[in-house]
């Protein structure tokens, strides 16, 4: 008898942003991924200052929403969590829903329970190798 083939894994960063905590969100949104099938393999709630913001948003930093998306997300605790599973990315992503919580796809998580495009619950790296920056920065000494 044949052993069953290992689904390949791979990991992601999650941020639940300070509207989640604030909310009382963070046990919901947790679950959700879960529940999907997704392990976490790192959780720790935070504040970040803005060096953080800056390294974590790198991308975004010149442009002009990022000062008011800088200063949410560094006004009050947040929790960051490594993800795992197969196609992590791709599977918080499509848990997430669309950027913007008003129209994001019911049974999302923005869809559900998000109004906003900047206040919108929750972070998710956008591709492999975001995750695996985002993840060192966030966690560096996870292996």
């Amino acid at each position: 008898m044949s052993q069953p083939t290992q689904t390949p894994s791979e990991r992601t960063l999650v941020l639940l942003k300070p509207d989640a905590v604030r909310r009382g969100l963070v046990g919901e949104i947790l679950s959700r991924y879960e529940a999907k099938g997704l392990s976490i393999v790192a959780l720790e709630q935070r504040t970040i200052d803005a060096d953080l913001a800056d390294r974590h948003y790198s991308e975004h930093v010149e442009r002009d929403f990022y000062p008011p998306l800088r200063a949410f997300v560094t006004s009050g605790p947040l929790v960051a969590a490594v993800l795992e599973g197969d196609q992590a990315v791709e599977v918080v992503r499509s848990v997430n829903g669309a950027t913007d919580g008003r129209q994001a796809a019911p049974g999302t998580i923005r869809g559900d329970l998000s109004m906003s495009n900047r206040e919108n619950l929750v972070h998710g790296s956008d591709s492999f190798e975001s995750a695996t920056r985002e993840i060192g920065l966030w966690f560096p000494d996870l292996r």
